[in-house]
């Protein structure tokens, strides 16, 4: 048997369905964002990043490097092993304090990244209830799903944000039986946001826990950037509430904050916690002064939603097919995986402009897409280069323009008007937030 047939196979497929994945080598640059360097065939390029998940630019903020600057000069670079070993950097307990005040929660739990923070997270709460049923939105990052799997548990998924499926299964299971609502705030790919306070008012009546994910959020919204459930006052309606350090707050790790007695059921019951290497003092310093400095700042959330807003009006004035969204994420529908990797490669190679494509399994076939994600930086000339470069490689490519039929099989997906909404326009300088 040649073993490797089998991995050339798996990723010959992938090739196949216009699905593989191209890790370009980028090196960002302190005080350059978005701009980056390129290096690809022994040349080194300049690009403009579009796609970046840092969307307020706190990874190169003076305060977050300062202060990862203090603990790795002062701690060292690693953490020395897991908590459990090796004892819990003084700084990870200075970060859980603050995420726990962040959400309003008696505690916090923080991990290596997001995804294992979901993972291991809904696993171990499922477990631990008895004859536990979880019920999920079908639209559910792959990092819940995976904790769902490991759970053991009964899964019943309801439609995307569709709470008379939602109520119908909490119905069906009964009032007495444990059960677990796990969803989503803001849903990266669509941009859409879930009906919190009807979860909430649902969970409410059935007797259910409720496990909100606020990756996207956390740092963007509410007036301490606690997310949706904090501009919305929900917080305190919220069982539990994870969130990421690797997006608005420009570190790395995830986490979760609930009451004293969950945190300390999942810290010591969680194989994904319990066996992993703690994050590094300069890391878990970096995040606590980026969460700190976006509790009282309001700065770079306004002008990064003044500039996802001039960015889908513009985009949408072109003709471009910009999906309808309530939140900073701008997709651009492209509604196959061959374009779609076709149109970032053209970016990339004519306009030094770099987005990924989005393909299945990330997106439903159908509607691949460019995922933007404008941030503070991204000034107003650099939105008017990317909306000529995008027109470009539209008309190159033969990829139709919003209000184009779209080829057979291909759902019908509404598009952004092209006037935007007046009142959702926040007039903040750019230069004044860092752009």
């Amino acid at each position: 048997m040649n073993y490797e047939d089998f991995f050339q196979e798996a990723v010959a497929s992938l090739h196949n369905e216009k699905r593989y994945r191209v890790f370009a080598d980028l090196e960002r640059i302190v005080g350059a964002f978005p701009h980056a360097i390129r290096r690809h065939g022994g040349k080194a390029h300049n690009v403009t990043i579009w796609c970046s998940n840092d969307y307020l630019g706190m990874g190169q903020h003076e305060k977050v490097i300062e202060a990862a600057c203090r603990a790795v000069t002062g701690s060292g670079a690693g953490a020395g092993g897991t908590r459990n070993i090796s004892g819990t950097n003084h700084y990870l307990v200075e970060l859980e304090h603050e995420l726990a005040d962040l959400h309003g929660k008696e505690a916090g739990l923080v991990f290596t990244s997001g995804f294992v923070a979901n993972e291991a997270a809904i696993s171990t709460i499922a477990r631990l209830l008895p004859d536990c049923l979880i019920l999920s939105d079908e639209l559910n990052h792959a990092s819940m799903i995976e904790g769902v799997r490991h759970s053991g548990a009964e899964k019943k998924i309801f439609r995307h944000n569709d709470m008379r499926h939602l109520e119908s299964l909490l119905a069906s299971a009964g009032k007495e039986r444990a059960k677990l609502i796990i969803f989503e705030s803001v849903y990266s790919m669509d941009g859409d946001i879930a009906p919190v306070e009807a979860i909430a008012d649902l969970a409410d009546k059935y007797n259910a826990l409720t496990y909100i994910d606020e990756v996207h959020a956390v740092g963007m919204y509410g007036a301490r950037g606690g997310g949706i459930t904090d501009r919305e006052g929900l917080a305190n309606r919220m069982n539990i509430i994870q969130g990421t350090l690797a997006k608005a707050y420009g570190a790395l790790g995830g986490y979760i904050t609930g009451t004293q007695a969950l945190i300390d059921a999942v810290r010591s019951y969680a194989p994904g916690f319990i066996f992993t290497t703690a994050l590094p003092p300069a890391v878990a310093s970096a995040a606590r002064a980026a969460i700190s400095h976006l509790k009282t700042s309001q700065n770079e959330r306004a002008a990064q939603q003044r500039q996802a807003q001039q960015t889908k009006a513009v985009l949408t004035a072109a003709g471009l097919p910009v999906l309808t969204t309530a939140t900073h994420i701008v997709p651009v529908l492209v509604g196959d995986p061959d374009l779609c990797k076709r149109a970032t490669d053209r970016l990339l190679e004519k306009h030094n402009i770099y987005i990924q494509p989005i393909n299945y399994p990330t997106v439903p076939r159908g509607t691949e897409r460019l995922r933007i994600t404008p941030t503070p930086f991204h000034t107003d000339a650099l939105i008017e280069t990317l909306k000529t470069a995008l027109v470009e490689v539209w008309q190159a490519l033969g990829i139709p323009f919003a209000g184009a039929p779209q080829s057979s099989g291909k759902p019908d997906i509404q598009m952004a008007a092209a006037k935007p909404r007046a009142d959702r326009i926040i007039s903040l300088p750019v230069s004044k937030a860092g752009g």
